[in-house]
């Protein structure tokens, strides 16, 4: 089982940065497949970013391509998300999230979701 703790939201000015991370608990976090969501008020949960076991395939939304990155250290347990550019759109809820699954944009796929950390991002 793996349990996954979210921290670095916050609420930033549009055009800047922060930086997600996510603490992973269990001796099998390296099998899963790593992904970050996001949820805005009344708006389903969207697919931002996912990364595979060994870290070597990144999968992006069109939405984030060319302002976020995600990276994972299997050796910390962490997976992290990098936000730059961010726009008022970007203000959501994200959630890391763990699946053994190859559907990694699909969120019903993801078997561990952490409690979501808030982001803000004002015009």
């Amino acid at each position: 089982q793996v349990q996954l703790v979210e921290s670095g939201g916050g609420l930033v000015q549009a055009g800047g940065s922060l930086r997600l991370s996510c603490a992973a608990s269990g001796r099998t976090f390296s099998r899963y497949a790593m992904g970050w969501f996001r949820q805005a008020p009344g708006k389903e949960r969207e697919f931002v970013a996912a990364i595979r076991w060994s870290g070597g395939s990144t999968y992006l939304a069109d939405s984030v391509k060319g302002r976020f990155t995600i990276s994972r250290d299997n050796a910390k347990n962490t997976v992290s998300l990098q936000m730059n550019s961010l726009k008022p759109e970007d203000t959501a809820v994200y959630y890391c999230a763990a699946t053994d699954s190859v559907y990694y944009g699909d969120y019903r796929s993801y078997r561990y979701w952490g409690q979501g950390t808030q982001v803000t991002v004002s015009s």
